[in-house]
This record gives structure tokens, C-alpha cells and sequence, in this order.
């Protein structure tokens, strides 16, 4: 049976929909106006435009609960949205116009901080600078961060089990969720903010909650751990011949520094000239340019980080010895660090100014990462002339981006219509055969729900199917992600 879709409504139905939910939300809570909403209707690469019933903005849990309620009584589909950063497509209606966008950006109070117990608890719609700097502020830190952390939210990031540059030391977003407020399909409010260590009351529902997109209940708020400060701080970016070279001097990294070993991010060569191209203040951390580069962030809870430097060092020093490493640099100071983050940070964009790309998120074992890259690479440019793949990111957990460019002269729009579907399955099919995922942390979305369909293991999209059909046996949250062409038996 495959899940219901809405049954289409009349203008009669809609209008008198649309009466009772601004009289539950108030003109500030929910607008039509295209203007109003234009800006909340297209993602942010671009690939993706839809349009919408109407942009919902409820400023509580309650108003929430209420307006799905609502949403239920008129068969009304509803799409969760963050901060519209997301990168699969997740956050964007479809071309009907019979759901509403519900926008929980009007959500961003931080209800709560406990430097004590290392916990704070905030709404979904607190954007991920914001929680730094409040937990800065207390003398703690929030130990995930990533590129788009400007506009990013807490409830977005929840919804799709987000990464970033420290997932090497403390995981995904998973791992920093303690507890968790969620509404269900049919408008109730779903309790689990208490954090406990120990807690076998059956399934941890918050965990089947975090990463389904907003597909079985849409996150309201959040009970996430707080680590103390980092006070010490050693941030490198070394010039290697190969990415087969990094990957050992990962190892070597990871031996020499242990916990304090933070981030491990490889950059080519191609990629970092993409940048300093897109970026005309940037500037190349090291006088010749290499194959590839690696950033290392190491962190220290001692505000003297001269051990932590001297140790950082030492293992680069007996690497260059050895061979392994052309060439390293030490940033002298916090400005001299953010800089070389900034050359990572500001990859994407630069990648995607310079025309048409397929861009994947994928993930295999670390030590298979290097084997693939240079496996896979070659295998897509002669498969499809013209194009170049590039691979750069995380290594430290085994999660590159693999983005495919665009044959020069390639129109935006058409080519990843045409040609792009068919690299992004060769792409897939490679990644599936080397045991990966088509998707590391950027989730599945409109995007790769084809993809999914087709590749992942069918007794898992089958259970995964039966426990969307339990929770929202309507299909109205979020539908056409992650599961629009699953079916149950």
C-alpha cells in the first residue's frame, strides 16, 4: 500500500482552512502573501522551487500541536523548515501548492542553560551561531559546528542527523541530543526532555525521531549536552603529495594527540584554487601549492596550549621527516586559524560559482576513503568527458563531498536534469559497491529519494516504510521525502 496522498481540495476547502488558521496563529503566524513567502519556497542550491498553501509561523509547541491538529482535520500537508539551509531539497513544498510551509524560525528561545549539568535547552528555530555564542558566554560550547552555522537550526539540524568538522571526536548531531520535544502527526506533543544516562523503558523514541526529516513528527525543542571551553587551541594546514598520504598521517595524528584531536578536513588542490579565486582577500596558507591538503584542529581545556602546539608539531616534524608531509604551517594565533577554516568553510560556494555540479554526500569506511577517491574519480571524468570530480571534507569519519563539475558551456538547470542524474547514480552505484552511503549528513530529501529506493537494503525500507505509515498514517508531514516511494506489504 503506498502511502495516501491528500486528496486534491477546493478553493471553498482551502479558504476556509486558511480562516482557521489565521485565527489560531493571528496575521503575524501565517501569511499568503507571495512576497512574504517567495524567499521560503526555493532551497538554498537552487534545485529546487515549489509552491505553498500558505507560510505558518507558530510562535510555541502549543500553536504547533494545535495547527497540525487543524492541518489533520482539513487533509492539509505540512513541510517543516528550519532555516531553509538544507542541502538534499528536504525543506521545499512541491509544485501543487496544497501544503503549507511550517516555519519554526519564530522558535528560538533558549529556555534554559546548566554550565553545572553541561546542558542547555533551546526551541527548534535558534540558529547554531546563536547557541555558540550563549554557550560561549557561560564558559561552554556546543561541540558541533559547520559551514552554514549563520542560519542553520537546531530543529533542521535534528531533522537530519547533522555533521560537520567535528563529528571525528563527538559525533553527529545524534550524539548531542539529550532530549527532545517533538509534535506527532496528530498534534500531540511528544515529552522527552528529561536527559538521562540510563533509561530501558522500551524504544528511545527521540532517536527514531532524529534524522526523519520531519517525516514523523516535527521537532519543537531540545535538551543538548554543553562541553567546557576549549581554552587551548593548535590548528594546522599541511601540504601533502596524496590523499593515500593523508589518511596515514591521519593515523599518525590520531596516536600522537589522541582526545585532542578534533578535525581532519582534506582539501585538493583544485578546491583550495577555487577559493582563493572566489575569495579575492583569501591567501594560500603555504608558499607552493599541493595535491592535496589536510586541516588539523586539535583543542586543550588548558588555556596554555603550548604542550598541545609542541605535540602537534612533533608529529608533523618526524612525518616531514619521513616523507609523508611536503610541507605544514602552525597558525599562530585564533585570526590566523579562522582563516584557514575559512578557506574550508568557503569551498561550496566557490565550487558552485564556477557553473553546473552534481554534489554528493557520501561516506565509506576511512580506510577505504583514499581507494575510492581515486577510484571513483577517474571512473565518473570517463564515463562522462568534460566533467572533473573533486572530493574534499571529512575524512577523520570517513564522509567526503563529491561533487561532479559541469563539461565547460553546460547551462544551469538543464545539465543536472539530463546528464547530472546519470552521474549522480553512477556515483551511488560506486559508493554502494564499496560498502558506503549515499548519504553522510546532509540526509535524503527529494533529492536522493529515488536513490534510496533503489540501492538501500529492502527489508530496512520496508520498516521504515511501516513505521511512517504508524505515526502519520495520513502522509501529511513532509511528504515526498525520504519515503514517497516506499511501500508497505
Amino acid at each position: 500500500m503506498n502511502h495516501p496522498a491528500p486528496p486534491p481540495r477546493s478553493a471553498a476547502a482551502s479558504d476556509a482552512f486558511l480562516t482557521e488558521a489565521t485565527a489560531l496563529l493571528g496575521e503575524r503566524g501565517l501569511t499568503t502573501d507571495p512576497d512574504r513567502m517567495d524567499a521560503w519556497l526555493t532551497d538554498w542550491r537552487g534545485r529546487y522551487t515549489g509552491r505553498a498553501l500558505a507560510l505558518a509561523s507558530p510562535a510555541s509547541a502549543a500553536e504547533v500541536a494545535a495547527l497540525v491538529r487543524l492541518c489533520a482535520a482539513h487533509r492539509v500537508p505540512i513541510v517543516p523548515q528550519g532555516g531553509n539551509s538544507g542541502m538534499a531539497g528536504g525543506a521545499t513544498p512541491d509544485e501543487s501548492g496544497a501544503a503549507i510551509i511550517l516555519s519554526l524560525r519564530r522558535m528560538d528561545s533558549v529556555r534554559s542553560l546548566s554550565a553545572e549539568a553541561g546542558q542547555v535547552v533551546c526551541e527548534a528555530g535558534v540558529i547554531l551561531q546563536t547557541l555558540h555564542d550563549v554557550a560561549d558566554q557561560a564558559g561552554m560550547r556546543f561541540p558541533l559546528t559547520l559551514g552554514g552555522k549563520g542560519s542553520a537550526t537546531i530543529g533542521g539540524l535534528i531533522s537530519t542527523n547533522a555533521g560537520g568538522t567535528q563529528v571525528l571526536r563527538h559525533g553527529t548531531m545524534r550524539a548531542q541530543v539529550l532530549g527532545l520535544e517533538a509534535v506527532l502527526a496528530s498534534g500531540e506533543v511528544l515529552d522527552l526532555m528529561t536527559p538521562l544516562k540510563k533509561d530501558n523503558r522500551g524504544f528511545d523514541l527521540k532517536q527514531l525521531l532524529i534524522g526523519s526529516e520531519g517525516t514523523l513528527g516535527i521537532v519543537t525543542a531540545a535538551n543538548l549536552r554543553l562541553l567546557p571551553a576549549s581554552l587551548g587551541r593548535a590548528t594546522a594546514w599541511v601540504g601533502l603529495g596524496g590523499i593515500v598520504e593523508a589518511r596515514t598521517l591521519l593515523r599518525r595524528v590520531e596516536r600522537a594527540l589522541g582526545d585532542a584531536l578534533e578535525g581532519f578536513e582534506v582539501v585538493p588542490e583544485h578546491c583550495l584554487g577555487s577559493v582563493l579565486a572566489h575569495q579575492p582577500t583569501a591567501r594560500a596558507p603555504l608558499g607552493e601549492r599541493h595535491a592535496w591538503n589536510a586541516l588539523i584542529e586539535c583543542v586543550s581545556p588548558s588555556q596554555d596550549s603550548t604542550a598541545l602546539r609542541e605535540a602537534l608539531e612533533g608529529a608533523l616534524a618526524a612525518a616531514m621527516d619521513d616523507g609523508l608531509v611536503a610541507d605544514a604551517v602552525i597558525a599562530a594565533n585564533d585570526t590566523q586559524a579562522e582563516a584557514f577554516w575559512a578557506l574550508r568553510d568557503g569551498i561550496s560556494a566557490a565550487e558552485r560559482a564556477l557553473g553546473p555540479a552534481m554534489q554528493h554526500d557520501i561516506s565509506v569506511p576511512v580506510e577505504k576513503m583514499p581507494e575510492f577517491i581515486l577510484a571513483a574519480a577517474p571512473d565518473i571524468e570517463a564515463a562522462f568527458p568534460g566533467t572533473r570530480a573533486v572530493a574534499f571534507g571529512h575524512l577523520g569519519d570517513g564522509n567526503v563531498h563529491f561533487h561532479v563539475l559541469a563539461p565547460g558551456g553546460a547551462v544551469r538547470g538543464e545539465w543536472e536534469e539530463a546528464e547530472g542524474k546519470a552521474v549522480s547514480a553512477r556515483v551511488y552505484d560506486l559508493v554502494t559497491r564499496w560498502g558506503g552511503s549515499i548519504s553522510a549528513e546532509h540526509g535524503i530529501g527529494q533529492m536522493k529519494v529515488d536513490e534510496l529506493a533503489r540501492l538501500h537494503d529492502p527489508v530496512a525500507l520496508a520498516v521504515m516504510s511501516r513505521v511512517k505509515q504508524a505515526l502519520d498514517p495520513l502522509g501529511l508531514l513532509n511528504p515526498g521525502k525520504l519515503l514517497h516511494t516506499l511501500s508497505t506489504p
